[in-house]
């Protein structure tokens, strides 16, 4: 039937082109689900930026945090993703975004998954899950928030993994509050101005006290990550981890002696303010947060 079906209705892999050699609601081959780039190498023990050398901080011993989480800590206590924006990640992520092929984020949410379960040894064992919202307005033009669908599906694979870990959606809980435009093109500070103020928990009284592990589809520079987390804890979070599926790709400049930071404060005070984005990631990798 499989043969029969794809000789009269021939489809072809959205991510590579080559034909599809059986029906399938997600038109991804196998080969390409196994070539998903996974985060390897050190990376800060906050963030998960990509470490290019041991750092040393006036003398000390060499730590595990990045120059931009010891100069300015992220509000949240640790950051996790999956693998790198880039190839097959990247293409996958704008098909289900941008091309709404609604059924990839069964696949992307088991990868989402195990990059949740990265925190399983210090995160509470009860938290309340809470995906990156859209703005009103654009979740209208999209017609549906993609880290919502991937915490759902990651939901329910950690339910069978890690049974005794209590984690509860949320999707209601973090509202945004104005149309920010895209982050994709713009500059580290011009992030963080675009995300300022952004977030907003309409009900104090459901995170207060509680553990929250926010959800994104991509971390970059970490100004998204830095304003919804700043906002809840705000709002009286107890604390708040971070898991995305996509990490975007450091680039360093060795050459030059020059050690370039991903992740970003919210304080225009901060020396990782000064970094320009051409010199942090490669031209393919442009994420839109």
């Amino acid at each position: 039937m499989d043969a029969l079906s794809c000789a009269l209705l021939p489809a072809s892999c959205t991510l590579c082109g080559s034909p599809l050699p059986q029906l399938s609601t997600v038109p991804i081959c196998d080969c390409c689900w196994t070539e998903f780039p996974v985060q390897s190498g050190p990376s800060c023990a906050r963030c998960g930026d990509t470490l290019a050398m041991p750092m040393l901080a006036s003398g000390e011993a060499p730590t595990e945090l990045c120059r931009a989480c010891r100069l300015a800590p992220p509000p949240f206590v640790r950051a996790v993703a999956f693998g790198l924006y880039q190839d097959r990640m990247k293409a996958a992520i704008h098909a289900l975004k941008y091309d709404r092929l609604h059924p990839a984020a069964q696949g992307l949410g088991q990868m989402l998954a195990q990059a949740i379960a990265q925190l399983a040894a210090e995160a509470p064992s009860e938290m309340l899950v809470v995906p990156v919202p859209l703005h009103r307005s654009k979740h209208a033009e999209r017609g549906f928030n993609q880290a919502r669908s991937l915490a759902t599906v990651a939901l329910e694979a950690l339910r069978k993994t890690h049974p005794e870990w209590r984690l509860k959606l949320a999707s209601s809980t973090l509202m945004r509050l104005r149309a920010t435009e895209s982050q994709a093109g713009l500059t580290p500070r011009q992030r963080r101005l675009n995300v300022r103020a952004a977030f907003s928990v309409p009900d104090p009284t459901a995170v207060a006290g509680k553990h929250v592990l926010l959800i994104d589809d991509i971390f970059t520079t970490g100004a998204t990550a830095r304003a919804a987390s700043q906002a809840l804890v705000r709002a009286g979070a107890a604390s708040v981890f971070v898991a995305t599926l996509a990490r975007a790709r450091l680039v360093h400049e060795s050459s030059r002696g020059a050690f370039f930071d991903g992740a970003e404060d919210n304080s225009t005070n901060s020396p990782a303010a000064t970094v320009q984005p051409a010199s942090i990631y490669s031209s393919q990798d442009q994420p839109s947060f």
